[in-house]
């Protein structure tokens, strides 16, 4: 493979997506990465902290979020005022479980800013502290203080690992590396051969540690493929020595605690069922129970009808064990089952075979029910070991999906593998960067595109990207402000980041779509783990192209951060822009939070903080038209179009005698305005959003001349909020409407709630309309704050439809105006 390394070196997985035209697997998808992520620390653990203001003092205070080595904490008692929190970083911070200074005689007491808050200290004490959980003391104090408890499992650690193909017997491995969680082991005794290696997860289910096969009643030996190379005096001298060194070379015990649990099956020997053999993952045979050893371990065979059965595969399996299934799963869902060899003819028949062979189906009683819901999709991208060589890793493809299992294609492997059969729940895949996150070389593709004339259209300065495997030097100070910098000592420096889907949504966003979301993504690399929330914010838009203008960065804007493309696809028509992200942990919450206020939502709905019960923001209660008066338009913010200056996304339309191009890409120009302009176009209305796509131009314009005179009030009124003095309704004779008939309304339209609207609608010819407003929640003030461009674009309505709802929303208007407004 001449030249080979100079593609591995740079190979670059957003420069493959986008060449590809496909999408990355979501993090949240891999339940053992996040898990391997974690640092033994929660939001909601309290720990007792040093008082910044007093040294000798002590207070409680609870964990908000944790990243890496840092704790961002808030002291008990300021609720849930933000301002106070503050950054700690674990290996200098003067940290300690609940009861420490009880048990130290040293001072718990109020800190100033809260002191007129907390009347009564110890009923508050006993008050917060009743059934919370405290920081662990181990993670604490001592050698372990500050570690990610996988860095723990070091080279030269020793654990215990069940023999899969024999029997339930167990032998001493040494890790010779940690890539992320993924071990490479060697059997104790074979310190000079990797012929025998092994790489599995460490949350693998026959992986244990030191102490387990004894304290479980199983054998401690070695396998028997290798049992030959030593004598037995060897062997026992070899556990004498592993004895011996336990203390120095053993892992915590709590770091297995996030293992699966396996659970009691109710398999019997000779049953038959459906398998994948685990060493050759790429087609489903017919398979038999061997032997049971236990209510929760039991042999599995690979069926061989030949005489001489050549190389039959049998392995240990448990209740959850991936790549079991019942009999007629295959025809079920439509998939290829493969005779087993030596069977006559390739039209395999279960009740036929059944019946040859004497034996019963294993009933479905004895699989765990499959879920569907993983968050993976066809064409995704990942990466995933190969089974036939676990020291590679390549990108893999999902070509196909049943329940829940992935069909793969892995591309850049050195020999040619087959589609790959696993579990979405398999520890031997992994999100797209995590080879480079973690360090370890990820297999490209043979033609990888490694294009180095390839040209961004608007170029901007070069920024340096906080690489996730930079260690920076530490914190010097025992407590950093939330709003200072942050400079994280590890690999991963984002939180975990959470979609809060109760809260408000806003104009821009699909409530149903957010919905959908992962509840989190993250934590990992601020830049790639932020850029996958906005790509999934993008998607669950009503109008993709419209949220991605407003998140673009504003070339007169000052920049903070790192500038990354995103892209939005709408109507056919694909769209692209440069968004600032911010690189350091420490400026995440206040990126998310503005991001929020930008798109006029919630400003909670995605952080590094989860909302339980009540946003407090107190979003639930606050109406549309309150919310987006609040969030959005007292900031005078101009939507769409920046004021001067040269927008970053790009315009270029497919030509057609170019047939190596695709696909459409359509980069908007955002129209140029000079400083003293005023835009008054309504929030959310299509003309609001620049140069729109074509097919949206003849309605554009006509909503612009029917909305032209109403569009110059717009400005002066801001919003239909009648709790704010200044604003007041404009008289009737203002508003020019052609109504064909007078509506008389029993009550005010400003007092519907959302069913009154619905009722209403149900009353005239739009009544299937209803489902939507039903849907996006709107109700009296929202509805009177609606124009023909806001339905159009909000609803994804046709001109028709539209004018029509209209029609019978400026009835309502009218009616107000006349009854209720003075």
């Amino acid at each position: 493979d001449a030249g080979s390394s100079v593609e591995e070196m740079e190979f670059n997985w957003d420069e493959y997506l986008e060449d590809t035209g496909a999408t990355a697997a979501p993090h949240g998808s891999f339940k053992h990465v996040d898990t391997s992520l974690q640092n033994g620390f929660a939001p909601g653990m309290k720990l007792e902290v040093a008082v910044k203001s007093d040294q000798n003092t002590y207070w409680v205070a609870t964990i908000i979020t944790t990243c890496g080595q840092l704790l961002l904490l808030r002291y008990d008692g300021y609720g849930e005022d933000r301002k106070a929190d503050f950054w700690c970083d674990i290996l200098t911070a003067d940290l300690h479980p609940i009861g420490w200074c009880e048990q130290n005689k040293k001072i718990l007491k109020v800190p100033e800013g809260i002191k007129d808050k907390i009347p009564d200290q110890e009923e508050f004490l006993q008050r917060v502290l009743k059934g919370a959980c405290s920081a662990p003391a181990n993670l604490l104090e001592g050698l372990h203080r500050g570690k990610n408890p996988l860095d723990l499992i070091a080279p030269g650690s020793r654990l215990e690992l069940q023999n899969i193909r024999d029997s339930l017997e167990a032998w001493i491995v040494t890790v010779v590396e940690n890539v992320g969680g993924r071990l490479k082991l060697r059997y104790e005794g074979l310190e000079d051969s990797d012929k025998f290696d092994q790489w599995l997860f460490y949350l693998d289910p026959f992986l244990h540690q030191v102490g387990w096969a004894a304290q479980h009643g199983y054998s401690l030996q070695p396998p028997s493929a290798i049992r030959s190379l030593r004598s037995e005096a060897d062997w026992q001298e070899i556990l004498k020595k592993v004895k011996e060194e336990e203390e120095e070379s053993s892992v915590p015990t709590d770091l297995f605690k996030d293992k699966p649990v396996i659970g009691v099956h109710s398999f019997s020997e000779g049953m038959k069922l459906e398998a994948v053999d685990p060493m050759a993952p790429f087609v489903i045979s017919p398979a038999t129970v061997l032997k049971v050893y236990n209510d929760k371990y039991f042999m599995i065979e690979m069926d061989d009808l030949r005489p001489e059965r050549a190389g039959s595969q049998h392995y240990v399996c448990h209740v959850s064990s991936a790549g079991i299934f019942p009999v007629q799963w295959s025809l079920k869902n439509g998939l290829h089952l493969s005779p087993p060899p030596g069977y006559p003819g390739q039209d395999f028949d279960w009740a036929d075979y059944l019946k040859q062979c004497g034996a019963e189906a294993a009933p479905q009683s004895c699989f765990p029910s499959l879920t569907s819901d993983h968050g993976f999709k066809e064409n995704m991208k990942l990466e995933a070991v190969n089974p036939v060589d676990p020291e590679e890793v390549c990108i893999a493809t999902v070509t196909k999906l049943k329940d829940s299992y992935l069909w793969l294609q892995l591309e850049g492997s050195k020999k040619p593998v087959p589609e790959c059969i696993v579990s979405v729940e398999s520890m031997n895949i992994f999100p797209v960067g995590w080879c480079e996150t973690n360090g370890y070389q990820l297999r490209p593709p043979r033609k990888a595109i490694v294009n180095k004339q390839k040209k961004i259209a608007v170029v901007q300065p070069e920024k340096q990207i906080l690489s996730s495997r930079t260690v920076h030097d530490g914190l010097k100070n025992q407590e950093l402000n939330s709003s200072e910098s942050v400079v994280i000592n590890g690999k991963y420096c984002c939180p975990k980041i959470y979609f809060n889907h109760r809260c408000f949504s806003g104009p821009y966003l699909n409530k149903g779509r957010i919905a959908e979301l992962p509840q989190s993504v993250g934590p990992g690399n601020c830049v790639l783990v932020l850029k996958e929330v906005l790509t999934l914010l993008i998607n669950a838009a009503y109008k993709p192209s419209r949220v991605l203008r407003e998140l673009q960065l504003d070339e007169e804007a000052a920049w903070h951060g790192h500038g990354e493309t995103l892209k939005a696809k709408y109507k056919g028509k694909s769209y692209r822009a440069t968004v600032e992200v911010v690189r350091t942990a420490d400026r995440v919450a206040d990126f998310c939070r503005k991001t929020c206020i930008k798109l006029e939502c919630c400003p909670n709905l995605f952080g590094p903080q989860m909302v339980l019960d009540k946003c407090s923001e107190n979003c639930s209660v606050l109406t549309k038209t309150k919310y987006t008066h609040y969030y959005g338009k007292r900031k005078n913010k101009r939507i769409g179009r920046p004021p001067g200056g040269h927008s970053n996304l790009e315009a270029a339309m497919k030509k057609p005698n170019k047939r190596r191009k695709r696909r459409k890409h359509f980069f908007v120009h955002k129209k140029k305005r000079s400083s003293a302009s005023v835009d008054n176009t309504p929030a959310g209305s299509p003309q609001g959003s620049g140069a729109e796509e074509e097919d949206d131009q003849d309605e554009s314009e006509l909503s612009h001349s029917l909305a032209q005179d109403r569009d110059k009030r717009k400005r002066k009124l801001r919003t239909f909020s009648f709790s704010d003095d200044e604003n007041k309704p404009p008289s009737p004779k203002d508003i020019k409407m052609e109504v064909a008939e007078k509506l008389q309304l029993d009550s005010n339209p400003l007092e519907w709630s959302v069913a009154d609207v619905v009722r209403f609608l149900k009353s005239t010819d739009c009544a299937p309309l209803a489902r939507i407003f039903l849907d996006q929640e709107i109700d009296g003030q929202a509805l009177l704050l609606l124009t023909l461009p806001t339905v159009q674009e909000c609803m994804d309505l046709k001109l028709g439809p539209a004018i029509k709802l209209c029609h019978h929303i400026e009835r309502v208007k009218l009616a107000f105006y006349q009854q209720f407004a003075n």
